[in-house]
């Protein structure tokens, strides 16, 4: 079968590479690609996820991208990481409400009353979500209080998730992307993990005297597993960035390579790619609005990184860029034809 017959096997690329030519359009395209080359290169990606990615239901296409072996490592906050788990075993709970932009203070006391947390157009179900995970998560913390045993707070819920029988899940296992990861073993940090719904319940368990803070590993923890981490992923063609939104999701890991190189004072690749999607535009002072090569002068990037900016929303752009790199993965040889000829 030639390349060309199999070009209806890449309709999301096709469509990427025929209409995307300027602007954000065309960095999308240009990351894409970049991207793709990377992982054909033998490169790995480690990804940084800040938002309410999960609850936006990013994982629908995050989750086939880990299993799909495009992406090695994440970086998520406590939030990202606790409504994969909610959305896998309370999905049929969710409401969506798309007149959002037009409630008043009442309306949302309403929703408040209705025990539900509005994330933008949908919402938590406070019982099916946090109150049905906390049922069994405290116990394993007491449990780790009781035996002394001390983990990262993702190895939590990796335990958790795989844990929980097929019987109890609303939504599609999936389109789960903490049940991916858990199941691949992914490296997963979650700086500031306490600024989150579980963190604050945990705290409260450590408040009681029912729990010792102690069970979960500190962020500098992380940080120094990271070192080790990043090491290995960086093997070969490197590892690449890949950030939606800005904040201590993004900022955390990336800073991992001037801190091996001026901290520890070993020898370290640098990120070998860098794409940044976000709708924060570059301002004084903006981490989530800062251009790539501000990253130069702190040694995360180098001026030969391919560097990207999309500045769009990312629930449009990461599920278009991730199907479209599950095609290239899925037909790479085909992929390559296509790229060469809507680009030569």
């Amino acid at each position: 079968m030639t390349a060309h017959a199999t070009d209806a096997e890449l309709p999301i690329l096709d469509f990427v590479l025929t209409n995307y030519k300027n602007f954000n359009a065309r960095a999308t395209r240009d990351a894409l690609i970049a991207y793709w080359r990377h992982i054909q290169g033998g490169g790995k990606m480690f990804w940084a996820v800040a938002g309410a990615m999960s609850s936006a239901q990013l994982g629908i296409t995050l989750a086939p991208a880990i299993r799909a072996g495009l992406i090695h490592g994440l970086s998520v906050t406590g939030a990202n990481l606790e409504e994969s788990l909610f959305r896998l075993v309370a999905h049929h709970g969710y409401k969506d409400f798309p007149d959002y932009r037009y409630f008043t203070k009442d309306d949302d006391t309403r929703i408040l009353e209705d025990r539900m947390r509005r994330v933008t157009d949908t919402s938590i179900p406070e019982d099916e979500a946090f109150r049905a995970v906390e049922q069994v998560i405290v116990p394993m913390w007491t449990q780790a209080t009781a035996s002394g045993e001390r983990r990262f707070w993702h190895e939590y819920f990796y335990d958790l998730i795989q844990q929980i029988g097929p019987d109890k899940h609303e939504g599609n296992p999936d389109e789960c992307w903490l049940l991916a990861a858990a199941k691949a073993g992914l490296p997963v940090v979650v700086p500031g993990c306490e600024d989150s719904t579980f963190g604050n319940i945990f705290a409260s368990h450590v408040k009681l005297g029912e729990c010792s803070a102690s069970i979960v590993k500190s962020g500098i923890e992380y940080m120094a597993a990271f070192y080790d981490q990043y090491k290995v992923l960086s093997e070969g063609a490197g590892v690449g960035f890949f950030q939606i939104g800005g904040g201590i999701a993004g900022d955390f890991p990336i800073c991992v390579v001037p801190s091996i190189k001026y901290d520890l004072a070993e020898p370290v690749k640098p990120w070998a790619y860098f794409c940044q999607i976000s709708d924060s535009t570059t301002s004084y002072g903006s981490y989530s609005g800062a251009t790539p090569n501000e990253k130069i002068t702190w040694d995360k990037l180098t001026r030969d990184t391919p560097m990207f900016v999309i500045e769009s929303d990312a629930t449009i752009v990461a599920p278009l860029l991730l199907r479209a790199l599950l095609e290239c993965k899925a037909h790479p040889e085909a992929a390559d034809a296509l790229i060469a000829r809507r680009l030569g």
